[in-house]
């Protein structure tokens, strides 16, 4: 959008989300202010953020039903958290449900310092306020009364070192130590995680905190866990309704569904799964209209028959949204007793299904599908790996028996759907998936790379059409639900990309739509030289990210005009809705969707996709201390990796040997000043023009890696590649001598970890 500020990583300004409301008068909801706005994908759920942050700032408020307006200012009484102190030592506020910039809130002189039997106000704290506005546009806080301490909480560990305690949060984004209150110290041994909430401030140097609950030893097993499962905010246990809910679920009985006992399904999973919602089936198709064609059937665990709409276990359920996988454990989004139990389809147990039995032609073309609640037995479980090596003749004791009968013809129906979707020209991005194994004892054992066989392409395009098949239903049947969209690539995006392949004398066509078979052609270009790897990466980063959403826009990966998720209804809540509605819609039962659930569809496709984000970040973040407790050990030794990010502060390394990413701090490439040259991915010196750039692979050895936070540092033992000598044309130099984002190394200390 133009005039959007570029540090702005939405696609709208503030100034453009006001304006667009003020058009609105009132009128305008979120819908049409993403009209107004032209937003699409990502942008619609930070817009969602947005509104939520001016609500609590008090900048607009709730019209009518579901529009928007502007409020000229901050209401005259309003309850604020005291966060910081100005220069002066004068306390400073702000909304207590703000998440965004509110405008400068500062108490009168005086006003909280406290008397004759009342303590002062300090950090942290929450307070009823008069509200005076200044001509600057600040405020001027009076207190009426203090409301006790804010709710923020903060995890640290507890370090009783040298000299006095400290509190250091495991953040890498908080900078700022905590000192011990008094007393708190004692609380907690030294090395333990704890969660502390600041406690009262002082005018001058670190804040205090204290300490509320003590979690264990930050190098104990599990601790990596633990720390990216708090800072995230993510429950791991099941509150008492739902526990009792659980407790009352009887097994249902097959009733009236359909008997699918005697199709032999079978669950082809990780081998350490321990949950297995989806099982397929497959033979040719003996109708002579459809010669060489193929029946598939997949079946999915009918988590709607136990978790109803609107109960204790859905509320929980929505809270979660999905479960979450970290290297040591998962967080399951339903309790053990349905995740692993009555939901689980477990082998030769009978289970109640929702399945979907489809046709396609000798080509992979779906000819026609039928929805089915059924009751079926899973005939055998198999590993991934297990089902590869029958096919390809390597056959276990257990899938020898299912190799004529089952597994092969579950490959002759893959074969047709890869070749459409071949021809579909889906996105294929090739990004190895690297999995840290975590022994009993809560050391990493191995970092590997996983293989990925065409049993896992098998499932994946056999739950894909099931997918395509449930969105197609709720179309046609005209129930609302929940799509699966990821829309194309942004033009920013894709002028970046452009950029990139400049410097690699690659060439994209600005000028043609970015079809997902355009990657695919580049990818395949690039597969053999130096850059493969570099260009997957870049490809896939400039992706967008997909999104759940109430409105289609089609899913631009898989190259796919409707897409709903069906098929993992016990770790994901999205699947569950869909569920409902096919329930509903091809009237399977009285445990459908409801009224007042599709009514909240619009609310819960936007919680769902913040929830699925929250989730991916904490496995990042677990996996990233897990692989820095693997590497402490070899602080020192050298490693080979390439160059996966450039910044103004610094390069990121990818270690190829574990995937492990680390940052090498512009500090330590050397005695000159380098700058950081936007245009070709590269830190450039100032005086040589030697360059690092994108994708170049590097030696480096460790520096440091801190388990706690996950943060690897690296010196760089790679010289950089030679420049010219002559900066190009607007690139070199800025005015007044100094280049912009420089750093000069500074000679180290000795004895001195940076």
């Amino acid at each position: 959008m133009s005039g959007k500020n570029k540090s702005d990583p939405s696609g709208f300004t503030r100034e453009a989300l006001i304006e667009a409301i003020r058009l609105g008068r009132g009128e305008f909801g979120k819908r049409e202010i993403a009209r107004a706005l032209r937003l699409k994908g990502d942008d619609k759920i930070a817009l969602k953020f947005a509104l939520r942050e001016m609500l609590d700032e008090g900048l607009i408020r709730k019209e009518g039903r579901s529009g928007f307006a502007l409020t000229e200012a901050l209401p005259s009484v309003m309850v604020v958290v005291i966060h910081d102190r100005d220069t002066d030592g004068e306390l400073l506020a702000r909304p207590e449900k703000s998440n965004g910039e509110p405008p400068l809130i500062r108490l009168a002189p005086g006003e909280g310092a406290g008397g004759a039997g009342s303590s002062a106000l300090g950090v942290g704290d929450r307070a009823l306020v008069r509200l005076e506005p200044e001509e600057d546009g600040s405020y001027e806080a009076r207190l009426i009364r203090k409301l006790g301490q804010s709710a923020h909480k903060i995890l640290c560990v507890l370090s009783k070192g040298k000299g006095a305690p400290r509190l250091k949060p495991v953040d890498r984004r908080s900078r700022h130590e905590l000192v011990p209150a008094k007393g708190e110290a004692a609380k907690a041994k030294d090395g333990d995680l704890v969660i502390c909430r600041i406690g009262r401030d002082r005018s001058h140097g670190l804040k205090s905190g204290i300490i509320e609950e003590v979690v264990g030893d930050v190098n104990s097993p599990g601790a990596g866990s633990l720390i990216a499962l708090h800072s995230h905010g993510i429950e791991t246990g099941f509150k008492d309704e739902e526990l009792a809910e659980v407790e009352k679920l009887k097994p249902v009985t097959m009733g009236d569904r359909t008997d699918l006992r005697d199709t032999p399904l079978i669950t082809i999973d990780p081998e350490d799964a321990r949950d297995h919602d989806d099982a397929v089936w497959a033979a040719p198709d003996t109708d002579p209209k459809n010669d060489g064609g193929w029946i598939v059937l997949v079946a999915i665990a009918d988590v709607s028959a136990y978790v109803t709409s609107g109960s204790a276990l859905d509320k929980g359920a929505l809270r979660r949204g999905n479960s979450t996988y970290l290297p040591d454990r998962v967080v399951p989004m339903l309790p053990e007793r349905l995740s692993n139990d009555l939901c689980s389809l477990r082998e030769h147990e009978d289970r109640p299904c929702l399945a979907v039995r489809m046709i396609f032609d000798k080509d992979g073309n779906k000819r026609r599908h039928t929805f089915i609640r059924g009751w079926m037995r899973s005939a055998a479980k198999l590993a991934y790996g297990e089902a590869q090596d029958a096919i390809d003749g390597r056959s276990s004791p257990k899938a020898e028996p299912l190799l004529e009968e089952i597994l092969k013809p579950l490959w002759g129906a893959y074969r047709a759907l890869a070749a459409a979707r071949k021809r579909r020209g889906a996105l294929e991005i090739d990004a190895p998936e690297r999995r840290v194994r975590v022994g009993e004892d809560g050391k990493v054992k191995e970092i590997e790379t996983r293989e990925r066989f065409d049993a896992h392409k098998l499932i994946e395009e056999c739950m894909i059409q099931a997918n395509v098949c449930a969105a197609e239903t709720l179309e046609q049947k005209g129930r609302p639900l929940i799509y699966r969209a990821h829309e194309p690539p942004s033009l920013e995006k894709m002028d970046a990309l452009a950029d990139f392949l400049q410097t690699i004398d690659m060439k994209w066509s600005r000028g043609e739509p970015p079809r997902p078979d355009r990657f695919n052609r580049l990818l395949e270009q690039a597969k053999g030289g130096d850059h493969y790897e570099t260009v997957n990466e870049v490809v896939l980063r400039s992706q967008s990210q997909a999104v759940y959403s109430t409105e289609n826009p089609g899913h631009y990966g898989l190259n796919l005009r409707k897409y709903a998720h069906f098929t993992s209804p016990i770790r994901r809540y999205a699947d569950l809705t869909v569920h409902r509605a096919l329930i509903r819609a091809c009237k399977l039962g009285k445990d459908g969707q409801t009224d007042a659930e599709a009514s909240q569809l619009d609310a819960i496709a936007e919680d769902i996709t913040a929830l699925e984000r929250r989730s991916m970040a904490a496995e990042r973040d677990a996996t990233d201390r897990y692989i820095a407790l693997y590497l402490a050990e070899r602080v020192g030794s050298e490693f080979e990796g390439r160059i996966t990010g450039v910044t103004r502060f610094g390069l990121f390394v990818r270690l190829h040997e574990t995937g492990a990413d680390g940052l090498v701090p512009i500090s330590r490439l050397g005695d000159e000043r380098f700058h950081h040259d936007e245009a070709l991915h590269a830190l450039i010196g100032q005086y040589s023009r030697d360059m690092y750039r994108l994708g170049r692979s590097v030696t480096v050895r460790l520096d440091e890696a801190t388990p706690v936070t996950g943060g690897l540092l690296f010196d760089m033992l790679t010289p950089p590649e030679k420049g010219p000598r002559h900066s190009p044309r607007g690139r070199g130099k800025p005015q007044g001598g100094r280049p912009q984002s420089s750093f000069k190394r500074q000679p180290r200390k000795k004895g001195r970890r940076r």
